[in-house]
């Protein structure tokens, strides 16, 4: 079992939190549990929102990676609380990798008939190649695989390493360079990959990902043999969509990303099958729709896909952090409720509290940044409001 302490890790200019290495914020400190391709069973699950009630601020913060934040974690007591009953959930297979086994893969794979290949079995392999590559502590915590089953929703994260199903492509830094690798080759073929990438960055504390990088994509492929093939623009899939499926489970959005204790323990009771937190702050719960949904909906989860909250996400904002110019989620959220006709635009909507705009979802997004008179509202089309209603870029404006 792993200790549940361990020392930082050799690349020091990374920050990122991990279950091991707790984040100081403003409101206590804050861990991340990277949870590969989003699976949870239901003990983990249940755990987790024990952990959240007990020592933490009895909330799970669903991350844009498909992982899980607790914060508001009052000392390093409770912290070491937190890990050791992870741990024992099997939550933590290794404490000195624990925060680069970022792997999203694609959730609804092996519960549809949509994707090309169940990629579940694969999330495991290449996490465990991962672990046991020594070499790969040296990964910053922000280094990103995605396993995409080939219906191309996680291929649009811009992951620094993306293996697609069916094609058989290796992306680099969401670009298709001619690198081709059969599903056996994957596991293998990612850890060549990213120990290519750690040669060219050459130990500097100020690269982190694959595209800080210019040169690093070319010296991968030749690294690695390649290119295989000539290359084709990847799929372009979308998000899960929330409400009911046919094949037998619900996709359920968190508002603003933050799935209260008991409402993770309402999940649990309802779900006859692992529950997988996806990458846009969703969780696909497995269990006839007809019994789960209405439950769902009484705990505060957002199943309806017409609702105003769908696609509107936050960073944390006051009081938890201290570079924000405002409470977001509370100005998002009356934004949202007093929005008579409903708030609906065509892009998702993430509310920041400061121009680091820190938790923005992958792929076109419109962004409401607070400011000292108000928020500043832009879509990535270039005009400065897109489908948004006006009430967006006048909350908290003064009179």
């Amino acid at each position: 079992m792993p200790a549940v302490s361990s020392p930082p890790g050799r690349f020091d200019g990374d920050r990122c939190p991990g279950l091991l290495r707790a984040h100081q914020a403003a409101d206590g400190l804050l861990v991340r549990v990277r949870i590969p391709g989003g699976r949870l069973n239901v003990p983990q699950l249940r755990r987790l929102a024990a952990a959240a009630r007990h020592d933490a601020d009895g909330t799970l913060e669903l991350t844009s990676r498909g992982n899980v934040q607790l914060r508001g974690i009052p000392d390093p007591g409770a912290v070491a609380r937190v890990a050791a009953v992870l741990v024992e959930s099997g939550l933590l297979p290794s404490a000195t990798h624990e925060r680069v086994r970022n792997i999203v893969a694609s959730p609804l794979s092996g519960l549809d008939t949509v994707g090309h290949l169940d990629v579940r079995p694969l999330v495991a392999a290449v996490d465990a190649a991962i672990c046991a590559a020594d070499d790969l502590t040296e990964l910053s915590g922000r280094f990103l695989i995605a396993l995409d089953d080939g219906r191309g929703d996680v291929a649009a994260l811009g992951a620094d390493l993306c293996w697609i199903a069916g094609r058989g492509a290796l992306l680099l830094a969401g670009r298709d360079l001619g690198l081709r690798a059969a599903a056996a080759e994957v596991p293998e073929a990612l850890v060549a990959a990213a120990r290519a990438f750690l040669h060219q960055r050459g130990g500097r504390p100020d690269v982190w990902r694959l595209a800080d990088l210019p040169h690093a994509p070319a010296a991968i492929v030749a690294a690695l043999g390649g290119p295989h093939a000539d290359p084709l623009d990847p799929p372009h899939g979308t998000p899960p969509q929330v409400g009911p499926h046919p094949h037998g489970f619900v996709v359920a959005a968190a508002p603003l990303g933050r799935l209260t204790a008991d409402q993770a323990d309402t999940v649990a009771a309802l779900a006859d099958a692992p529950v997988v937190v996806a990458p846009w702050r969703t969780i696909v719960v497995p269990g006839p729709p007809t019994a789960t949904m209405p439950r769902l909906a009484e705990v505060g989860l957002i199943v309806d896909p017409a609702s105003p909250w769908v696609g509107v996400t936050a960073c944390t904002g006051r009081p938890g952090c201290g570079n924000a110019l405002a409470d977001v989620r509370a100005d998002a959220a009356a934004t949202l409720i007093a929005a008579d006709p409903p708030v609906a635009g065509a892009l998702p909507l993430h509310w920041a509290g400061c121009d680091r705009c820190c938790g923005r979802p992958a792929g076109p997004a419109a962004v409401a940044v607070a400011t000292d008179a108000g928020y500043r509202v832009a879509s990535p089309r270039g005009d400065h409001h897109g489908p948004l209603p006006e009430r967006v870029a006048q909350a908290r404006r003064p009179s």
